[in-house]
């Protein structure tokens, strides 16, 4: 049955689809156009995401290196205030002394006089030795250091079989170049007589010493440590020398008179006394030892 309508022909057909498609195109080209304006939402941007010729290049990294800077500078020292300087830092004494005697009863020139080479130092009551105590601050001194910029030289890390004497301990001191120089000690007093106290050079001439050039700046450097040190462990100056000022000035030892850089000992305690001595064999208490021998350093070298 019919409904008197009859399909097109092909060539109707062909006809229709083209005017279709040329209808179609300016719209699909505007709605383009219009998409393209507005970015990729994701993307948020409002250019288009077609690659250019450039848009596949990688940007070379900002210059710097690993600090991430864009200057080319080399990385940034603020928190290493002490690089380019060199400590000389001496742990008085030597484990192994005792096993040579004779060896360290030599005697060496001090410049103004002859003295014994080394000694075993002191020790606690309970048997530790003052030579235990120097190597383990010491050590914890050198890492902060170390860790704040600043070459280290030791003259001596347990590793030989006695000293070295006096005179070489100065000796390493000098030819090295020191910027300063800290012999790290406990002293061996009588019971009751507690505290610290740094040990500056005198004014010596004679021999083979001369202290004159480095008195002013060991006594500076001496300065610094009994108040970074006091504060980092909570001692306080001996009672026994000094007048309560934490400094004492001698010209009796070797290690200072021969010196030609800026020089001073620390006495951390008294390790015959048995307050001082439950200070100076705690760990923890070293440690904060080291500290503040390492900031009266830091104090001094940055003045």
């Amino acid at each position: 049955m019919s409904n008197g309508s009859f399909p097109p022909s092909p060539g109707r057909r062909s006809g229709t689809l083209a005017v279709v498609l040329t209808a179609l195109v300016p719209v699909c080209l505007a709605g383009w156009l219009i998409w393209d304006s507005m970015g990729d939402p994701k993307s948020g941007g409002g250019t288009s995401s077609l690659p250019t010729a450039d848009s596949t290049s990688i940007a070379p990294p900002a210059s710097g290196g690993p600090s991430g800077g864009a200057t080319g500078h080399p990385k940034d020292d603020s928190g290493r205030p002490l690089t380019g300087k060199v400590v000389v830092i001496d742990p008085g004494h030597n484990p192994h002394n005792r096993d040579h005697p004779s060896a360290i009863a030599r005697s060496v020139d001090i410049g103004t006089a002859k003295k014994e080479c080394d000694t075993t130092g002191t020790a606690t009551n309970s048997g530790y030795s003052e030579a235990s105590f120097t190597l383990d601050v010491s050590r914890r001194v050198r890492t902060l250091l170390q860790d704040r910029g600043a070459k280290v030289v030791f003259t001596q890390d347990g590793d030989r079989a006695y000293g070295p004497c006096v005179d070489e301990r100065a000796e390493i001191g000098n030819k090295a170049h020191a910027d300063a120089a800290v012999s790290v000690h406990a002293d061996g007093a009588a019971a009751g007589q507690r505290g610290f106290h740094v040990i500056l050079p005198a004014s010596v001439r004679g021999g083979g010493a001369d202290t004159s050039a480095i008195t002013g700046p060991s006594h500076r450097l001496g300065t610094r440590l009994v108040t970074e040190f006091s504060e980092a462990t909570g001692a306080k100056p001996a009672n026994y020398m000094g007048d309560g000022t934490g400094l004492k000035v001698r010209d009796d030892l070797g290690g200072l008179n021969l010196s030609t850089v800026p020089k001073v000992f620390i006495e951390c305690g008294n390790m015959r006394d048995s307050k001082d001595a439950a200070q100076l064999t705690d760990a923890a208490w070293r440690e904060r030892a080291a500290r503040g021998i390492a900031q009266g350093i830091t104090d001094f070298l940055n003045r």
